[in-house]
């Protein structure tokens, strides 16, 4: 979201950020310099008095749960705006995949019929255009799903990439990294998964450390912290590119999870090698292009083998690094691309929005009052409040 506020912003388009959660500690004060910041509230008509003041022609929506809550007011107001949503990541085909791991099964048993999935492909169909992050979770749209492709845009990860020009060797670099926000479900389970591998790994490399990085460590996770194992648990980190750069191997156990994993892109950006599952490469590079290793968990040996051999082998670490340098180049390009290709197809929906719409039958479908449950509840709820 921070990446199209600025890129809206530098094609001149006056922008404003409505959000109903708390303000954080951790915001970005530079970028809301570039937008307008408005405190909005959940199932209430203050929101229809002020959408129909502002009238904007863009509505950017992010993830679909904030779709379901305003984009009938939105359209009831404003029925000349384009509605766009912003997904991050298939929520629902995460939600799938970890249900899947739980029963004991691989993600790709996941179950993607689901009521979760009902409601996030629901609001994609309700929207002129989603952006959708990974080209895998384009083609399950596409091709399970059945979603128009005139409906979505592939728009990767907008993370900046510019390495520094100097970056230290392997001689130099030491220990191992993992990043991820203890609140993410996926992120804390590949903590669980290290805390079982880390003993195998520390066995064969005696001085190595494993650097556990991310925002909010619950009690749960600083318990694990076992300095005198080398289990080192940071928590938050003011500059994670600075850590990044000083470690040799970044470690991801991903076994569920979807789109485009940012701390993956933050090795590459700092030439750091990764050991990572099929779910953490997903969207990035396939296995035989990956600066590291793409293992399976199961059987757990081959994942510490790939690790050790990867923090060893110098001349393997130097190709992986370089294979890292590659890609994220590749990666900015894809970048550059879908940037010039969204704000095309943005160009062509905004010139004729009722021609853009006359299309897509699933569109007005789904927006058939019959099927507007969420829109009705969001009233039922305001209704109840007074």
């Amino acid at each position: 979201m921070a990446a199209l506020i600025k890129l809206f912003a530098a094609r001149d388009f006056g922008i404003h950020f409505a959000s109903a959660a708390a303000e954080s500690l951790h915001r970005d004060n530079d970028l809301l310099l570039a937008c307008t910041l408005h405190t909005i509230s959940l199932n209430d008509a203050s929101f229809d008095t002020f959408i129909a003041k502002l009238n904007p022609a863009i509505v950017i929506f992010d993830r679909f749960m904030t779709e379901e809550q305003f984009s009938a007011r939105v359209k009831q107001h404003c029925p000349d705006a384009l509605h766009m949503l912003n997904t991050e990541d298939l929520h629902s085909l995460r939600h799938a995949r970890h249900e899947a791991v739980k029963q004991g099964g691989p993600p790709n048993d996941a179950k993607l019929n689901n009521a979760f999935s009902q409601r996030e492909i629901a609001a994609i169909l309700r929207s002129d255009i989603s952006l959708i992050i990974s080209s895998a979770e384009y083609r399950l749209l596409t091709d399970y799903y059945r979603v128009p492709d005139k409906q979505l845009q592939l728009f990767p990860l907008q993370q900046p990439l510019t390495s520094p020009p100097e970056l230290p060797d392997y001689p130099t670099r030491q220990h191992f990294i993992t990043v991820g926000n203890f609140r993410h479900a996926p992120n804390w389970d590949a903590v669980l998964q290290l805390k079982q591998l880390w003993p195998a790994i520390r066995a064969r490399l005696p001085d190595a450390e494993l650097h556990i990085y991310g925002a909010y460590p619950p009690k749960k996770a600083t318990q694990l912290h076992n300095a005198k194992q080398g289990f080192v648990v940071k928590g938050w980190v003011n500059d994670i590119g600075k850590a990044m750069a000083s470690a040799r191997v970044c470690l991801a156990p991903l076994r569920f999870g979807a789109g485009i994993k940012g701390k993956l892109l933050t090795a590459m950006q700092y030439a750091t090698p990764s050991v990572t599952t099929e779910v953490g490469a997903e969207g990035i590079a396939s296995a035989g292009e990956w600066p590291g290793k793409v293992v399976s968990l199961t059987p757990p040996a081959a994942y510490i083998d790939a690790a050790c051999q990867l923090y060893r082998e110098e001349a393997q670490w130097q190709q992986a690094s370089q294979q890292a340098k590659t890609i994220t180049a590749a990666y900015q390009n894809a970048q550059h691309q879908a940037q010039a290709a969204l704000f095309e197809k943005i160009a062509v929906a905004r010139n004729d929005l009722p021609a853009f719409r006359q299309s897509l039958f699933l569109h007005s479908l789904i927006w058939h009052h019959s099927l507007r449950a969420s829109q009705f509840m969001s009233q039922w709820i305001e209704a109840k409040n007074r």
